[in-house]
C-alpha cells in the first residue's frame, strides 16, 4: 500500500469511529443496504450451488466407480456356473458399463452445461465485492468532506482559503460518490434479477442429467434381475428372505471357527 493509500485508510478509520460516537453525521444508506442484502443472498446461494453441484458430479463418479469395484469383488466369490454366479457376472458387466457411461454421457455435458456456467457466474462476485467496498470508502470520504464543509459554514475560519478548499473537497467527494452509487443502484439489482434466466438452462440440464443417469442405472441393473429366481421378490416382501439370511447366519455361528465351540 502506498503512503497516500495508507493515509486514506487512517482517515477513513477515523471517520468511522467519529460516526459511531456521533461526531460526524452518517448518510442514510438504507436503500443501498437493501439491494446489497439481496445481492449477498444471491451470492451465498450461487456459491453454495457451485459447491454442491460439483460435489454431486464427484459423488456420481465415485458411486459408479465403487459399483464397478463391487462388481469385480462379487464375481470373485463364485467359481461355478450357478444362477447366482451368472447374476454376479451380469452385475459386474452392468455396473462397469454404467461407470463408462458416466464419464462419456454425463461428465462432459454436465460440466459444460452446469458446472462451467455456474463457475462463470461466481467469478463475477469478487469484482462486484471490490466495487461495493470502493463505494463504502467513497461514502466515508463524502461524509467526512460534508462534515468539514458544514462546520466551516457554522463557524467560519479566519483563514479565507479554507472555505473554498472545503467546498471543492465536498463537491469532488459528492460527485465521485454519486457516480459510483448510481452505477451500483442500477447494476446491482439488475445482476440479481438476471439470476433466474441465467441459471434456468443449467437447472434444467442438471435435472436431465440426473434423470438420464437414473434411467441408465434402472435399465442396466434391471437386466440383472432375470438371473434371480422369480420368488425372490415375494420372499423379500413377505419377510421370508430375512428369515433365510438369519438361518444361514445361525449356521455360521455354529461353526467352531466363528466362536461356536469352546476352546
Amino acid at each position: 500500500m502506498s503512503w497516500g493509500g495508507f493515509k486514506k485508510s487512517i482517515n477513513r478509520a477515523g471517520t468511522t469511529l467519529m460516526q459511531k460516537t456521533g461526531q460526524i453525521e452518517k448518510s442514510d444508506d438504507a436503500q443501498f443496504k437493501e439491494e446489497e442484502r439481496k445481492y449477498r443472498e444471491f451470492e451465498k446461494h450461487a456459491t453454495a450451488l457451485q459447491k454442491n453441484a460439483r460435489e454431486y458430479l464427484d459423488a456420481i463418479r465415485l458411486m459408479a466407480a465403487s459399483q464397478a469395484r463391487i462388481g469385480d469383488i462379487a464375481e470373485g466369490f463364485f467359481h461355478d456356473s450357478s444362477e447366482t454366479a451368472m447374476a454376479a457376472t451380469a452385475y459386474k458387466r452392468a455396473v462397469s458399463e454404467l461407470d463408462v457411461q458416466t464419464a462419456k454421457q454425463i461428465d462432459v455435458p454436465y460440466r459444460a452445461t452446469v458446472l462451467d456456467p455456474i463457475a462463470r457466474l461466481c467469478s463475477y462476485f469478487p469484482e462486484v465485492n471490490k466495487i461495493i467496498e470502493k463505494r463504502s470508502k467513497k461514502l466515508l470520504d463524502y461524509d467526512a468532506a460534508r462534515s468539514r464543509h458544514k462546520k466551516l459554514q457554522e463557524k467560519p475560519s479566519d483563514d479565507p482559503s479554507r472555505m473554498p478548499r472545503a467546498e471543492k473537497e465536498y463537491d469532488d467527494a459528492r460527485l465521485i460518490f454519486e457516480a459510483i452509487d448510481q452505477q451500483m443502484m442500477t447494476e446491482l439489482p439488475h445482476l440479481v434479477d438476471m439470476r433466474i434466466p441465467y441459471l434456468d438452462p443449467s437447472f434444467e440440464m442438471m435435472i436431465r442429467a440426473q434423470v438420464r443417469y437414473a434411467e441408465e442405472g434402472y435399465e442396466q441393473l434391471g437386466g440383472v434381475q432375470r438371473y434371480f429366481p422369480e420368488h425372490i421378490r415375494s420372499d423379500y416382501a413377505d419377510g421370508r428372505l430375512d428369515q433365510q439370511v438369519e438361518s444361514v447366519l445361525q449356521e455360521m455361528r455354529g461353526l467352531s471357527i466363528c466362536g461356536g465351540a469352546a476352546s
